[in-house]
């Protein structure tokens, strides 16, 4: 398994941007295929904020982690976000998310972050294990999320 920024992988933006649009299309049921493509390919930045960052086995794309400025619309005083965290079903429960979530935190600290925050609808879990705090429990776009912070580690 290595970890690479997509940057330097941009040839799985149009596979990222399909496992992304089944996974959270219901998040934003305008955003077309293509749009999503767009958005990624904006944010593949190789470091700092925005950076998406992807893992793979081989030539096969098993998941990814960005750190964006903006994730919710109606929080846009926080700021920057661990967001598009996905593992491909068949590698999850192997320490993939977890190594994608570590790089985009050394990231956020590079950036000077020192709070960085994320919504999930189900993996709150996973994110507690790894040192996050909830902060609140809302409706997002007609869905229920936990929005959730973590304190980021001096660079």
């Amino acid at each position: 398994m290595k970890t690479f920024p997509l940057a330097d992988k941009k040839e799985f933006i149009p596979e990222l941007a399909e496992l992304h649009h089944a996974e959270w299309k219901h998040f934003n049921p305008s955003l077309s295929m293509e749009g999503r493509a767009t958005a990624i390919a904006e944010a593949a930045g190789r470091e700092g904020i925005p950076s998406i960052f992807i893992a793979t086995s081989g030539s096969e794309l098993v998941g990814s982690a960005a750190l964006v400025q903006q994730d919710m619309a109606t929080r846009p005083e926080l700021s920057p976000w661990l967001a598009a965290v996905y593992v491909k079903e068949g590698f999850r429960h192997q320490g993939v998310a977890t190594r994608l979530i570590a790089r985009c935190e050394r990231e956020a600290a590079h950036s000077k972050a020192h709070t960085w925050y994320l919504y999930t609808e189900f993996a709150s879990g996973l994110y507690e294990k790894l040192g996050w705090h909830h902060m609140a429990r809302c409706d997002y776009r007609g869905v229920m999320v936990n929005v959730m912070y973590k304190q980021v580690a001096s660079a």
